[in-house]
């Protein structure tokens, strides 16, 4: 008795699991007690059968099969279920699992609460149903980048020329001495590869962290009855999200509820007709999918890598390869001066084969170096394989393989700080053609405005209500309770009644939610439990208004509000209540005062809104029901409302820095005329003087029934554009593309996502902006302010600017060493500047000139020039007068040096090639802060602030140091005393002078090589 019951003890023992336990364990502790109970049960079996001698038994399996789970999912449906349900679209299987409410009972939802949300439910449900991430791609390693820049056929050409190199010299000088120029030039391609992969890396990282941050949409989600925002990631199965209009579908789901909900599946399926989605037919929600129309909730039934979205994008990497327009030209100019350069060494090659054969070279005893008759044959090779060297010296220095890195470094830099400056950049090429913006079309709400909006007026019929509601009609005022209740897409949270409220949606919306339910005191607890909707026509800004059809449980009548533009919802109105209550006529003359009260608010900046209702008769309901349209005719005008936007601080003093930069800044509103005008006014995008008599302010539908020629000839003088629709934008910017202007474009609504495409540069809003708006476009204004669109404007232009100034700096090394070697090839026959000194030469240029010159800042003196335009050349006249003044002078000290320069200093001939060596070096430091201001004089303004220039410099100096004291070897140099040092220094430093002199020197404006045209 004692011992079976002392069994029982423990075996209660061991089926009592502690819950502090951590899940794996108490899977383990699981399966042992099945283990050890089967064994008890076996051998109490065994011990029966022992007393039973006559009884017989079946043999028992060798095995035991143990279904083992821990007990903690307790969901009554699993997740490959729920993922088949939605994937498949099997309606039969969802209606036996007692549709939407039968579903969200089976995950734990409350589908109006929905989640409980407390720390343990997110975590429980996350591990029952996995997290809302997909598994990417492995990113691309850093050897990806080694060996793709090994592709490049500059690097291709240099490592021929290295591995010629090498072979000449070794069979030349021997091995102890012949690597000396081909192993050089391996390691200055060597560096200009790892420096470009390092570049190319950290670029695609950059990219990476941008799409981290792109990624992460945020979603209104209900939890615990209060709708939140909610990170994408952080959403979990059970959610029941809210999704309006341009809303990307974060998950699978069940469609809940909603009105007018049209989901534009292209993304999935590639067919551009939009789906409607119902409780009936099709119930079924898509991740990855977007909200074409009207709003609705889902249930997230699917999410990450359940998903067939999760599984298409786990397969794509975003492509960080694309190839920039400046790119693609500064390529084309690395191309022709390679050509250049090939074709000067072919003819060095020629001059000293010819200067060799006829005998009008000798060797270092006076002797004749070739003699038909006597000289050897290994001697002959020996020769012609130095001039070949000599050849591909000239090649290595002529090609500007650090011109493309200079582009990469510059945009990979300004990324980075664009992003410190609110601007998440999408498209690479977004960042230079900025810079060439002549034009840019701005929204005003949220932009030019602050976007945090109250309502400031309330006219009931033509009284003002501003200082109590006590006096407005009881029947009035639940009639515009109502009309504020149903026919809007926020909502209003309260956690208790002592607590404050929680507005969320637009800030429209909340506007008017918040003067409801404050000053009218609106319960919409109360109003939705009196009423039903039976339809709705949601708000789009083509329409600009918003309408509900509901049904009063207590009587059964059917009621119609409109909400929207104050003048479309008069043009609607046949009648209008005054605050008494009394319904009057709408005439003509009513009319106007109404028109009149409107333009009094909109000159003061008012966002002005109308309320209209309308009862129906049973018949008007049947007949509108058949026609799926709410009745839009005959309505009684509620009221007006008038919700005040005020400008952001810093846009007037944006908007003047624009236009003083020669941009033509153009306002296209939704908002009426008179508020438009207002606005524009307090923005400085309007003068005072301009008036709508000017052409400078122009409606929507006016400009659309222009003719081609009409709009063409206007689009310059329109500054503003009210009452506009997305397609009267996407005129605008065809028109102005068709004129010759490079336009950027801000929008935030889907209906934007047109002009966003076919403007040059696409600018959407971080925070208002919807997920179709980003996607369409190329740079995204995180902080929705348009200071910031002022800021990536002087950044493009900072990205020009810096490519123009690194443009300058090399070819005027590149000139100076071409025309230096040939001249002194072709006159002595020899070149004085040895391939390892040209190719310390061509380092400084290409990665430290390229690492100085490409990270300079924005400065005001950007905003001073007017924009460069499309057709511009790369290398202006001004660029064209500075190269040639520094390369002349460089050419004229050097080969002065060169033929006179033993004889002047008294020096030797290797000490002499030393002095060439270290000036023409000395002569591309100074002349790097030369290239930092193309036309301002002080060329020193601001250094101060780029450390990373400054610090260039220094490590230029100290290596260009070793390279002459201690190297003499390597780079067949002799030291210099402090007297020769100076004088180096001296030349060296009348660059600056020269610099300063030569930009007083005017130019013409017209590009030097079109007069060959």
């Amino acid at each position: 008795m004692s011992a079976s019951l002392q069994e029982n003890i423990s075996i209660f023992s061991l089926l009592n699991v502690p819950s502090t336990r951590s899940k794996p364990n108490k899977r383990w502790h699981f399966a042992f007690t099945a283990i050890y109970c089967s064994r008890t049960i076996y051998y109490l079996s065994k011990n029966a059968i022992r007393k039973k001698k006559g009884a017989k038994i079946s043999p028992c399996p060798s095995f035991i099969i143990l279904d083992i789970n821990s007990g903690d999912n307790c969901f009554k449906i699993n997740q490959a279920s729920l993922t088949e349900l939605v994937k498949k679209k099997n309606l039969d299987q969802f209606q036996k699992y007692g549709g939407i409410s039968g579903v969200a009972s089976a995950i734990e939802t409350d589908i109006e609460a929905g989640i409980n949300g407390s720390p343990q439910d997110i975590a429980h449900r996350s591990e029952a149903f996995g997290s809302n991430k997909y598994k990417k791609p492995p990113t691309k390693r850093f050897f990806y980048f080694v060996v793709e820049s090994f592709k490049d056929l500059t690097i291709a050409i240099l490592l021929g020329c290295a591995a010629l190199s090498l072979g000449f010299g070794i069979k030349e000088h021997g091995l102890k001495e012949g690597w000396y120029d081909g192993g050089s030039i391996f390691v200055a391609v060597f560096l200009v590869i790892v420096v470009s992969a390092v570049s190319n890396y950290r670029q695609n990282r950059q990219f990476d962290k941008l799409s981290k941050v792109s990624n992460n949409i945020q979603i209104d989600a209900v939890r615990r009855g209060r709708r939140q925002q909610v990170s994408i990631f952080e959403l979990v199965v059970g959610d029941v999200v809210c999704l309006n209009i341009g809303d990307q579908v974060p998950a699978d789901g069940l469609f809940i509820d909603g009105h007018s909900f049209q989901i534009d599946e292209s993304s999935m399926t590639g067919e551009s007709d939009h789906v409607e989605v119902n409780h009936n037919q099709n119930p079924f929600l898509f991740s990855g999918t977007k909200v074409a129309d009207g709003y609705g909730r889902m249930l997230v039934t699917s999410m990450g890598m359940n998903t067939t979205w999760g599984e298409m994008m786990s397969h794509i990497s975003r492509d960080t390869n694309e190839q920039t327009p400046l790119q693609a030209r500064l390529n084309k100019l690395t191309s022709s001066i390679g050509k250049v350069g090939l074709a000067v060494a072919f003819l060095v090659l020629v001059v000293l084969l010819v200067r060799y054969f006829t005998g009008n070279t000798q060797d270092e005893n006076g002797n004749r170096e070739f003699n038909s008759n006597k000289t050897k044959a290994d001697d002959i090779v020996n020769a012609v394989v130095g001039f070949v060297a000599d050849a591909i010296t000239i090649v290595v220095v002529a090609i500007p393989e650090g011109l493309p890195l200079a582009v990469t470094l510059t945009l990979a830099y300004s990324m980075k700080r664009m992003m410190a400056d609110q601007a998440m950049v999408r498209k690479l090429s977004a960042c230079e053609t900025m810079g060439s913006a002549t034009t840019i079309c701005t929204d005003k709400t949220g932009t030019l405005t602050m976007n945090q909006m109250k309502l400031t007026k309330f006219w009931l019929g033509q009284e003002s209500m501003e200082q109590s509601t006590s006096s407005i009609s009881p029947h009035v005022l639940e009639l515009m309770k109502q009309g504020v209740a149903f026919n809007t897409t926020g909502s209003a949270y309260r956690a208790n009644p002592e607590a404050d409220y929680e507005f969320l949606g637009s800030p429209t919306e909340k506007a008017i939610l918040s003067w409801a339910i404050l000053d009218l005191e609106m319960d919409m607890e109360e109003q939705k439990q009196n009423c039903i909707i039976l339809q709705v026509e949601a708000f789009n800004s083509l329409k600009k208004r918003s309408g509900v059809l509901i049904k009063k449980k207590l009587d059964k009548t059917v009621h119609v509000h409109w909400k929207g533009a104050a003048e479309m919802i008069l043009t609607m109105c046949s009648s209008y209540y005054n605050a008494s209550g009394i319904m009057k006529d709408l005439d003509d003359h009513e009319k106007s005062v109404f028109k009149q009260i409107i333009q009094g608010m909109a000159a003061n900046s008012l966002r002005c809104i109308a309320f209209a209702h309308t009862q129906m008769s049973e018949e008007q309901y049947e007949e509108g029901m058949e026609e799926n349209k709410l009745k839009e005719n005959s309505l009684t005008l509620l009221g007006l409302v008038g919700i005040k936007d005020p400008c952001r601080p810093g846009v007037k003093r944006a908007v003047e820095d624009c236009q003083h930069a020669g941009v033509n800044i153009k306002m296209i509103t939704g908002d009426n005329v008179f508020t438009a005008r207002a606005i524009a006014i307090e923005c400085g995008i309007l003068k005072p003087g301009q008036d709508m008599f000017s052409g400078a302010v122009v409606e929507g539908e006016e400009f659309r029934n222009y003719t081609s020629e009409e709009r063409m000839e206007k689009a310059d003088k329109i500054c503003v554009m009210a009452r506009s629709s997305p397609l009267d934008k996407l005129l605008m910017v065809r028109c102005l593309k068709q004129k010759g202007h490079v336009v950027a474009v801000t929008g935030d609504g889907t209906n934007d996502a047109p002009a966003l495409k076919e403007a040059d540069i696409g600018l959407s809003m971080g925070i208002q902006g919807t997920e179709v708006a980003k996607e369409s476009s190329d740079i995204v204004i995180l902080d929705d302010n348009f200071a910031s669109v002022a800021t990536v404007l002087r950044w493009g232009r900072c990205v020009y600017n810096n490519i123009q100034k690194f443009i300058q700096f090399q070819l005027t090394v590149n000139v100076a060493a071409l025309v230096i070697n040939f001249v002194a090839a072709v006159s002595a026959g020899e070149v004085p500047l040895t391939a390892v000194q040209l190719l310390w030469v061509n380092l400084i240029m290409d990665t430290l000139g390229a690492l100085a010159l490409a990270t300079e800042q924005p400065t005001k003196e950007l905003m001073d020039k007017p924009p460069v335009g499309r057709t511009e050349p790369l290398i202006t006249n001004i660029m064209w007068r500075n190269i040639l003044a520094q390369a002349l002078y460089q050419i004229a000290v050097l080969l002065t040096l060169q033929f006179k320069g033993e004889s002047i200093f008294g020096v030797t001939e290797k000490v002499n090639d030393t002095l060439i060596f270290n000036t023409f070096v000395l002569c591309q430091v100074f002349n790097e802060f030369n290239a930092r201001k193309l036309e301002k004089k002080n060329v020193f303004k601001g250094i101060h602030e780029n450390k990373l220039f400054l610090g260039i410099i220094w490590i230029t100096i100290v290596l260009q140091v070793l390279m002459v004291e201690f190297l003499k070897k390597f780079a067949d140099t002799e030291r210099l005393n402090w007297a020769q040092w100076v004088l180096c220094i001296g030349v060296a430093a009348i660059t600056w002078p020269i610099g300063c002199v030569v930009k007083l020197i005017p130019v013409a404006q017209k590009p030097i090589f079109s007069y060959l045209n």
